[in-house]
C-alpha cells in the first residue's frame, strides 16, 4: 500500500496567506463601509437639504464621527465622493436615452426629459452638484465627457456617412451639453422663475433641434429633426 508522505510546511508561506486573507477582508469591510457613508451622505441631502454635517452622517449610521473622518481624506474628497454617487444614479438615467431609436427630435426630447426628470425627482441632489465650493470636480468632468462622448459618436456618424469632416463634431457635443446645463442651472436658481419644468424642457428641446439642423447645414449633411436615427447611424 502506498503511503502520501506530506512535504514540510512553508510556516512563513502560510502566514502570509492567512494575512493576505485578513487583508482582503478588512479591505471589502472598509469598501463597504465608506459606500454606507456615501449612501448615508446621499440620503441626508436629499432629506435636508446640501448643507450635511459629518456628525448627521455619522448620526444616521449610528457609529461616532471619527469612524467617518478615518474613511476620507479630508471634506473635500467626502464631497467628491458623494458626487460621484448622486452622478451614477444621474447617469443611469440619461445615458440610455443617448442610444435612441426614432427621430431626432424623439431623441433630444428623451435625453432632455430624462434630466429634467431627474431633477425634479432629486431637486436638492442636483443643488449640491451645481452648488459644489471645493473648486473643479472630476466626477463632473468625467460624467460631462460620458455624455459627450455619446452625443459626439452620434454626430460622427452622421458626417462621416456623408463625407464631411467629422473635426467638428466633438466640440458641437460639448457645446449642446454647455447650453443644456447653463440654461437649467441658471432656472434652477431662480427661485421667482415662472417657468416649468415642461416650459424649460420645450424650450430646450428647440433650441438643441435648430442647433442640431443649423450645423447640419453648414456641414452639408441631410438631417433634421425628422431624421431616423438608425439613419444616421448607417
Amino acid at each position: 500500500m502506498s503511503e502520501f508522505v506530506a512535504g514540510p510546511v512553508d510556516s512563513e508561506s502560510a502566514a502570509g496567506r492567512a494575512a493576505d486573507g485578513r487583508a482582503r477582508r478588512w479591505d471589502r469591510h472598509n469598501a463597504q463601509r465608506r459606500a454606507d457613508m456615501i449612501d448615508a451622505a446621499v440620503a441626508e441631502i436629499e432629506d435636508n437639504g446640501i448643507d450635511i454635517s459629518v456628525r448627521r452622517i455619522a448620526d444616521r449610521l449610528g457609529v461616532p464621527r471619527p469612524v467617518v473622518y478615518r474613511h476620507f481624506a479630508d471634506r473635500a474628497d467626502l464631497d467628491e465622493q458623494i458626487r460621484r454617487r448622486v452622478l451614477e444614479s444621474l447617469l443611469a438615467e440619461l445615458m440610455p436615452t443617448l442610444h435612441p431609436d426614432g427621430t431626432v427630435q424623439a431623441a433630444v426630447g428623451a435625453a432632455i426629459g430624462a434630466y429634467l426628470g431627474w431633477i425634479e425627482r432629486h431637486p436638492r441632489l442636483h443643488h449640491f452638484l451645481a452648488a459644489r465650493r471645493d473648486g473643479p470636480s472630476a466626477g463632473l468632468s468625467d460624467a460631462r465627457h460620458q455624455i459627450g462622448g455619446a452625443l459626439a459618436h452620434l454626430f460622427e456618424a452622421a458626417m462621416a456617412q456623408h463625407g464631411v469632416d467629422t473635426a467638428p463634431a466633438r466640440p458641437m457635443a460639448f457645446g449642446h451639453i454647455g447650453l443644456v446645463d447653463s440654461v437649467v442651472n441658471s432656472w434652477r436658481a431662480d427661485p421667482a422663475s415662472p417657468l416649468t419644468s415642461d416650459q424649460v424642457a420645450a424650450m430646450l428641446v428647440e433650441s438643441v433641434l435648430v442647433l442640431i439642423e443649423g450645423n447640419a447645414r453648414v456641414w452639408g449633411v441631410p438631417v433634421t429633426r425628422d431624421t431616423l436615427i438608425a439613419d444616421i447611424l448607417g
